[in-house]
């Protein structure tokens, strides 16, 4: 099946390739979801001289206004505008009689002969028909001129859920999107979703997504890859770099696991995960720290105040990091940048820092459960090792308990006597005999040492 990219990679994977030739698609969702800006994206991306796309602005905004803001998008091409992409207003002829819109269609077809054509606003269209009857069989006409002059056709429109079952523009399209806006709490989400795709598979569910200047961002759901169980796994052992700890597991971590690292604040989680990435930056391989607390300028003065020199250490290549403020965050862009950065760099070793502020984005310990096993599942078929830690108390071994999830369990514990005395042990390392005996972990000028068990 041939098929038309969106101009967004992410979105064509969602789409299992992206929109047949030759079909007709309706891109629904309640004003501001950002439905013209996604076609306009798509548009752009499939500019032709031969065969140009045809944008049809209805009577929903005036063809000026939509031209004025397409200007703040870098993916619009100006040159283009007029020869490759027209531009016209069928507005006069939508009001001054809507059942004669195959008729105009057709005239547009035979001058223009575009290989996409856009309708803005379809649903517009169809609220100013007499009655059902009369639009359906405007419907059926137009359907066939569509179909017979081979063009993609992109119906927007300002459509809610409940309308998809009662409006017929739903039942001719071959494939349906929503775009949704969501508030949850003081945040808002926006969602990409395929309700439907004749003849293909897609990937189902809803994709985040956010707005910018060069367009929409979309963020494909995670989940389980297709290829566990069939990809190599080795028995490659890494250092964490942490004196001491590395002898508590056989000779050390096996590559491509993931390690959950509890404990209270103030423990040394940050620290033993900057060991770990530190090590294999020191080994050649690109390290990437993925933190919601400590902005680079913070990353800096911890860096340094471990005896390490951030200089040489934050480097492109080097220990790479991804920051983003817990107040913005939103679990499926995050995860989204996660693997982005990890495929533009090549990073071997990752470590996420915290897991709690995930958690408080998924908002529900259901979905945040399904998206760290399917986070460990996607590190091991990548070969990544990571390091995720994880606040707790002493008692318990974590919130929305993750640990059933992941290869190994570092458990840090904080003994509030006449002096403060921090602990490590291994509760678990899946797959490799390992030492469990409560150790002791001091803090010091050059990081973080193992000492004897208690």
């Amino acid at each position: 099946m041939r098929r038309i990219s969106t101009g967004n990679r992410d979105a064509d994977l969602i789409l299992n390739g992206g929109f047949p030739v030759n079909s007709i698609n309706v891109i629904m969702g309640q004003p501001g979801s950002g439905k013209t800006i996604f076609v306009e994206q798509l548009a752009f991306a499939n500019l032709c001289k031969e065969r140009p796309v045809l944008y049809l602005t209805t009577i929903s905004e005036p063809l000026p206004k939509v031209l004025t803001y397409l200007q703040e998008f870098s993916f619009a091409k100006e040159e283009a505008v007029g020869s490759e992409i027209i531009y016209e207003s069928i507005a006069d002829a939508v009001t001054e009689g809507p059942q004669h819109l195959p008729e105009r269609v057709f005239e547009l077809l035979q001058t223009y002969r575009p290989a996409i054509i856009v309708f803005d606003s379809f649903k517009a269209i169809g609220d100013l028909m007499p009655d059902l009857v009369t639009w359906r069989k405007v419907l059926y006409e137009l359907a066939g001129s569509l179909s017979a002059y081979d063009t993609t056709t992109f119906w927007i429109g300002e459509y809610i859920a409940d309308m998809v079952p009662r409006l017929p523009e739903f039942a001719v399209a071959d494939s349906i999107v929503e775009l949704t806006r969501e508030q949850h709490g003081k945040r808002e989400a926006r969602y990409f979703r395929v309700a439907k795709l004749r003849g293909s598979g897609f990937l189902g569910g809803s994709h985040a997504f956010e707005i910018s200047a060069s367009g929409l961002c979309v963020y494909p759901r995670l989940i389980t890859p297709r290829r566990t169980g069939s990809y190599a796994t080795t028995e490659e052992r890494l250092q964490t770099g942490v004196k001491g700890l590395d002898a508590m597991v056989e000779t050390g971590w096996l590559r491509s696991t993931s390690t959950l690292v509890i404990g209270p604040p103030g423990s040394g989680k940050t620290i033993v995960g900057l060991h770990f990435l530190r090590e294999g930056v020191q080994l050649g391989e690109t390290a990437l720290l993925a933190s919601f607390q400590e902005n680079p300028s913070q990353l800096r003065r911890i860096v340094r105040n471990l005896g390490w020199d951030p200089d040489q250490l934050l480097v492109t290549g080097g220990l790479e990091h991804l920051y983003t403020s817990p107040v913005e965050l939103q679990i499926d862009s995050i995860i989204g940048r996660l693997f982005r950065r990890v495929e533009e760099v090549g990073a071997k070793r990752v470590v996420i820092d915290s897991l709690d502020d995930l958690l408080s984005a998924a908002q529900d310990e259901q979905r945040y459960r399904d998206y760290i096993y399917a986070l460990t599942q996607r590190f091991s078929e990548l070969g990544i090792t990571a390091m995720l830690t994880v606040e707790a108390s002493r008692n318990n071994l974590s919130p929305a308990d993750v640990s059933p999830l992941v290869d190994n369990v570092l458990q840090l514990e904080m003994l509030m006597g006449e002096a403060l005395e921090r602990t490590i042990r291994v509760v678990k390392s899946r797959g490799s005999a390992h030492d469990g005996r409560r150790c002791q972990l001091r803090i010091t000028s050059e990081g973080a040492v193992v000492g004897e068990p208690r």
